[in-house]
């Protein structure tokens, strides 16, 4: 057996000790799903608002910057256009969060208001299984979470 040059010893040394460096982790998106309380105290029922109002999506900037909203929607994976929420003039502050609520109230800065009404049609959320999707206002997809579980009221997204 013929011994190795002092060059392909290197590089066979090399090769052996080049370190593993992990792969990086995904980047938080900018705004993300925290929960989904999709399963409202009392529903089934006539969709009053106290009822709507049960059922929310709470999202959170996870960036170090105030993100302007205005033209981002939120909505469920229903084709129906009744089934999207558009924010209006918001900013959502940096590692702030903000809850959409199905149902009727005066928006805040960390609530706002779908604004449905009209009985248990109102219901964006389904009780057993849907998605939810962030969109920005270019329509790229920012942000998505499922739920596949009647007997729970809510989904952990985070």
């Amino acid at each position: 057996m013929r011994p190795l040059s002092p060059a392909l010893s290197a590089a066979a040394l090399a090769a052996v000790l080049v370190p593993v460096v992990p792969a990086q982790a995904a980047a938080l998106p900018a705004v993300q799903f925290v929960k989904i309380y999709y399963n409202s105290p009392g529903s089934p029922d006539n969709g009053a608002n106290s009822s709507l109002n049960g059922e929310w999506a709470q999202l959170k900037n996870t960036t170090r910057k105030a993100i302007n909203l205005k033209g981002w929607t939120l909505r469920d994976k229903t084709s129906a256009s009744d089934h999207v929420y558009t924010f209006g003039t918001f900013t959502l502050d940096a590692g702030k969060t903000v809850t959409v609520r199905t149902g009727k109230g005066t928006n805040t800065s960390t609530i706002r208001y779908w604004g449905r009404s009209g009985g248990t049609l109102a219901y964006i959320w389904n009780q057993a299984s849907d998605t939810g999707y962030i969109h920005n206002p270019s329509g790229k997809l920012i942000d998505s979470c499922s739920y596949n579980n009647s007997r729970v009221e809510s989904v952990n997204c985070l």
